[in-house]
């Protein structure tokens, strides 16, 4: 519910007696807590808000915020829990453990399902369908401790160490659970650690819950500091005697605990890519590329970022084999929306418009929880050979404008439709044919009937031509039609755009004291990293080079180079980079002489 950035309606402190009607309703809802513990949750006398929002998918959401972080919430006349709030009293919801690597499942949105679960010998807990309950993890480091007392035959209970990092309501009851077989939705998950109703609070990370039983954690930071150091070398201990035997003596049992992890794992995944819209999935799949970016690609020495290379030549990069990243097809739309959303609600970098028009990272946070806790996403080895820049490939298209549309309706081309040359002379070829229009005094005309004349006459010419030769009907024809083009960037779906595509265009100018600078354009309609094609003619030429917003054009940047550098400029687009001549404007400029 809380997986995308919300909308706050309103934010205001509440007064003395909605407090006590909130103190009421928060009592029957966990009859577990006592008096001083409502007292404690919500005071009388400190700050205490009620804040109201939507969220994206429109929902009415009522948020009860205390202590600087938000405790409860409500929707449908129904309160649930925080994380910060169940931290703090972790008994107030029965509880259902799964394993570590199902959380950065939950954080994006996904539910528990049972094959996930993980069962204790005293069993499920007993909710019925609806009940609220949250999740915990289970601590990986005691797991081999407990399949060595398994294997021993002793009924020991597996230890955990974490306090809950989602809330949720119950899909099915416990006895339903246990006929089903586990398998299906276990929890309908509303909330988690990590989501962005955790961001609006102070963002802190889950405190260390020692107690099996699952009382109240011991908050007092000293103390449990103390008696983890005292613990560790026992634990450690413990942990290398229980991986021997698990190695030795439960090779069977291990191997089935990681089968059923990573079971449950894909069938979660599965069945709640399922009931995602694309839209949603987009998403997903734009926030795991962007994390896996800053933690994995993005170095320090880059910063300053240009957006679009941060987008083109790390996230691309990360997304999964099999998957395509278009952020048009999420529900941000555009690079600068999101990365405004990933500033202003996660606070994972910092963006700042260095040149007018052009937008860059300056600053990434890479100590936030979200980049630490964030699970890797699989991507597929990419040979260095295939990370060498490939040029687009362009296809001159023409769309049958609603003038033609008679022409092209034998063969079932509407209007809009983009068809290559060679379909078009195909299409009126056989149109010609269908209706016996061919001379037959001279097979190298075309008679023009009613529909030839509509199409590809002007009215001047209505009562005096009666017959086309086939070349010029063809030129007609696409003369009539509105051109287009067809672009297909490496590892994307193609794109059909209107007009003509702009070609990269390389002049001269002059500057202050007549100095010459040579100028590049429309490098990114070509995939071409700006930065990168600056710093390749550095090298080439050794002169200084700059990026400069091109004016009146958003999101594209001119590379200004000394000197008249058309001859090497050429050589650069042309050998290096693959991109064909009839691209590139102005390489005519180039001095015929050597270096002066």
């Amino acid at each position: 519910m809380f997986a995308k950035p919300f909308r706050v309606k309103s934010n205001i402190v509440m007064k003395g007696s909605d407090r006590r009607k909130l103190k009421a309703d928060i009592a029957a809802a966990f009859p577990s807590l006592s008096s001083d513990e409502l007292s404690e949750l919500v005071p009388n006398k400190e700050e205490f808000n009620v804040v109201k929002i939507y969220t994206h998918k429109g929902d009415a959401v009522t948020i009860y915020v205390g202590h600087k972080n938000p405790l409860f919430f409500q929707m449908e006349k129904q309160l649930y829990p925080t994380v910060y709030m169940l931290w703090r009293y972790p008994a107030a919801l029965p509880t259902f453990r799964t394993w570590a690597p199902v959380l950065h499942k939950l954080v994006g949105g996904a539910d528990l399902m049972l094959p996930g679960v993980v069962v204790s010998f005293d069993g499920l807990p007993d909710v019925k369908r609806g009940d609220s309950c949250a999740v915990t993890l289970v601590n990986n480091k005691y797991v081999f401790l407990d399949l060595l007392v398994f294997c021993r035959a002793y009924l020991t209970e597996l230890y955990d160490f974490r306090a809950p990092v989602a809330i949720g309501t119950a899909a099915v009851s416990s006895a339903e659970m246990q006929s089903l077989g586990m398998k299906g939705r276990g929890v309908c998950v509303l909330h988690s650690y990590m989501d962005h109703l955790w961001a609006f609070g102070e963002k802190s990370s889950p405190p260390t819950l020692r107690d099996a039983e699952g009382g109240a954690p011991d908050l007092n930071g000293d103390q449990c500091l103390a008696e983890e150091q005292e613990e560790d070398e026992e634990e450690e201990a413990e942990h290398q005697a229980s991986q021997l035997v698990k190695d030795q003596a439960c090779p069977a049992v291990a191997e089935q605990a990681e089968g059923e992890v990573e079971k449950a794992n894909e069938e979660g995944e599965q069945a709640h890519q399922d009931e995602k819209s694309p839209q949603e999935v987009m998403d997903a799949l734009l926030w795991q590329c962007f994390l896996l970016a800053l933690k994995s690609k993005v170095k320090k020495s880059e910063l300053p970022l240009l957006t679009s290379t941060f987008l083109r030549n790390h996230m691309v990069s990360c997304c999964p084999s099999g998957k395509h990243l278009d952020i048009k097809k999420s529900s941000y739309k555009k690079l600068s929306k999101f990365l405004h959303v990933m500033q202003q609600q996660h606070s994972l970098v910092r963006v700042k418009e260095l040149t007018k028009g052009v937008e860059s990272i300056v600053e990434v946070d890479w100590k936030s929880p979200e980049l630490r806790f964030s699970a890797p996403v699989e991507t597929e080895a990419v040979p260095q050979t295939e990370a060498l820049y490939h040029p687009p490939e362009i296809t001159a298209l023409y769309s049958v404008p609603a003038r033609l549309q008679p022409l092209f309706q034998d063969a079932n081309k509407r209007k809009g439709v983009a068809l290559q040359p060679t379909e078009v002379r195909s299409i009126v070829t056989e149109y010609v044919k269908n209706n016996d229009l061919v001379d037959e005094t001279n097979k190298n005309y075309v008679r023009i009937n009613p529909t030839l004349c509509d199409c590809l006459l002007e009215k001047s010419e209505y009562q005096d031509v009666e017959t086309l030769k086939w070349d010029e009907l063809f030129s007609r024809t696409l003369e009539r039609m509105q051109e287009c083009y067809q672009i297909a960037y490496p590892g994307q779906t193609p794109q059909i755009k209107k007009g003509h595509i702009e070609p990269i265009d390389v002049s001269v100018a002059s500057r202050g004291s007549n100095k010459k600078v040579t100028v590049i354009k429309n490098l990114e309609v070509y995939a071409l990293d700006p930065s990168a094609v600056a710093i390749a003619l550095q090298r080439r030429v050794q002169a200084s080079s700059v990026l400069q917003a091109v004016p009146g054009a958003k999101d594209k940047v001119l590379v200004q180079i000394q000197g008249n550098q058309i001859q090497q400029v050429g050589h650069l687009l042309l050998d290096h980079y693959g991109i064909p001549r009839k691209y590139i404007q102005g390489l005519e400029k180039a001095s015929k002489g050597g270096k002066k």
